[in-house]
């Protein structure tokens, strides 16, 4: 599913109109009768309804709601703010059809604003501005949000939260936003709905499918876009009957030191997991013996060090390498790693401490071979790129970084994001708090080992196993709960999540 720019999104509404033989108020019209349906569903007719509507036509889009949901017998009160005296065309038409249709309790603010008095048990509608607005909020309408934010009432804006932009807020005024429970999004999501500061502003936030044009969507062209289920199934290769371990790749995984060997078998479970042919784990002495009991299926090559990893290793007979879960930070280890890093010929996942020693070796970061995985969550990132004022700046740093060293990085977070080297930002949906876990990464790297080895490419390999990796997730919250999640209840939900690729009507893809 593509993120449009909010400035695409008209762009769509208008050749919709143009290609699709519709008037703008009839489309309106649509859009109009999805947001009350959704908002009648969800609230019965002992909630108040309180609108808030601007001069645009997000404002047209309010007001009706306010008229759909009058005729279904809703008690409803308007404020329309009309303070240039210039209403759009498709907003002045439905503040017509609300007076023709009986409502009484409209009022046009053109001046002076004299509230109502809001009660918990009221739902207000925002629908002062859309996503046409430029510049924060300022004067009387950051009066107006102020007021809504103090009062107890359940809050829905439409499309977005009025004062938030799309895209990037880091000039905005958060305390002029409105604060929603609900945002009802008109057929595409914003990007500024996957960053973590705004989760407080959009609230729980829902997609209606309006019939925009199929052609225009498939044409633009966006650098952002969620990853869907469907996606996923077209990309796992199916098993031919006569196949053999030998064809689904051979994976070594650098991993532990003295106190983190379960972080080597964390990932090397979730890897032997996700398909892979065969699996060894070069650790230092120390982790021999806990590897070969709580790991059986795996190969254990001892490194030569008692403590940590001291040493690269021949890559010969290799398909992958990922190195990083556990192996701490020492001297020596860092050396191995940049020997092994700098002699790679196969693909290579980085992930946690191989992460922070990059960034406490910054020069090595140009040595990084081509089209690596790095997997860092946001302090892992911001070691490297520096410190970032919100989530906006902190992706565009991500992009500049994979541009530049023309690697694969993956920001986990609750909107895991896999930016490629040309800059695409891909979102993953699936997942939960639960995850946010001691070893939840380390059983990533697993999976993203096994899929590299199986010859899947980078890119595929990081959309499968974060979107995998999420639902098992999902699925272990199921089970036991987001609060009791652990990593290795993840790992135990793979098969169910790999299983559900192989069934085309599971509602969870």
């Amino acid at each position: 599913m593509k993120i449009l720019s909010c400035k695409q999104q008209k762009e769509a509404d208008a050749y919709t109109i143009a290609h699709e033989n519709i008037l703008p108020i009839n489309l309106m019209e649509k859009a109009v009768s999805k947001l009350t349906d959704e908002i009648s569903r969800r609230w019965d007719k002992s909630h108040r309804i309180i609108v808030f509507a601007g001069s645009g036509n997000n404002g047209g889009d309010a007001v009706g709601i306010a008229r759909m949901l009058f005729l279904k017998n809703y008690q409803v009160e308007v404020f329309l703010f009309n303070i240039k005296g210039t209403l759009s065309e498709e907003c002045l038409t439905n503040v017509q059809r609300l007076q023709q249709c009986g409502c009484t309790q409209y009022h046009e603010i053109n001046t002076s604003f004299n509230p109502p008095q809001l009660t918990a048990n009221d739902v207000i509608i925002d629908g002062l501005f859309g996503s046409g607005l430029n510049k924060p909020l300022s004067g009387g309408f950051a009066s107006v949000v102020k007021y809504i934010n103090a009062a107890q009432s359940t809050v829905v804006s439409i499309d977005l939260p009025s004062g938030l932009m799309g895209e990037d807020n880091s000039n905005n005024i958060r305390k002029n936003i409105v604060r929603a429970d609900l945002t009802l999004s008109i057929q595409f999501p914003k990007l500024s709905f996957l960053f973590a500061e705004n989760e407080d502003i959009v609230g729980e936030w829902k997609l209606l499918d309006i019939g925009i044009s199929k052609q225009y969507t498939e044409q633009v062209q966006t650098p952002y876009s969620i990853i869907e289920g469907e996606d996923i199934r077209k990309l796992v290769k199916p098993r031919k009957k006569f196949a053999h371990k030998g064809d689904f790749g051979h994976g070594l995984l650098l991993a532990g030191s003295t106190g983190m060997a379960g972080a080597s078998i964390l990932a090397a479970r979730a890897c032997l997991r996700s398909g892979i042919g065969l699996l060894t784990i070069h650790a230092p002495i120390c982790n021999h013996d806990i590897l070969q009991t709580t790991v059986p299926e795996a190969l254990v090559q001892n490194d030569v060090s008692e403590s940590y990893i001291s040493e690269p290793v021949d890559l010969d007979n290799y398909q992958a390498i990922a190195i990083g879960p556990g192996i701490g930070q020492e001297e020596e280890t860092a050396i191995a790693m940049f020997d092994q890093m700098c002699e790679c010929y196969i693909p290579l996942i980085l992930d946690a401490d191989a992460l922070n020693i990059l960034s406490a070796h910054r020069n090595y970061l140009n040595r990084l071979p081509k089209r690596c995985i790095l997997t860092p969550h946001v302090a892992e990132l911001e070691r490297i790129v520096g410190r970032c004022s919100n989530s906006f700046e902190r992706l565009h740093k991500a992009q500049e970084l994979a541009s530049n060293l023309q690697c694969y990085i993956i920001l986990k977070g609750a909107y895991t994001c896999i930016i490629t080297p040309e800059g695409y930002c891909s979102f993953n949906p699936t997942g939960n708090p639960g995850m946010a876990t001691g070893g939840s990464g380390d059983v990533l790297t697993g999976m993203l080992l096994a899929l590299v080895a199986q010859g899947y490419t980078e890119e595929e390999a990081c959309k499968i196993a974060v979107y995998i990796h999420g639902l098992a997730g999902d699925i272990a919250r199921d089970r036991v709960g987001e609060i009791s999640l652990t990593a290795s209840d993840i790992i135990n939900a793979l098969p169910e999540a790999w299983k559900t690729l192989n069934n085309p009507i599971n509602p969870t893809l």
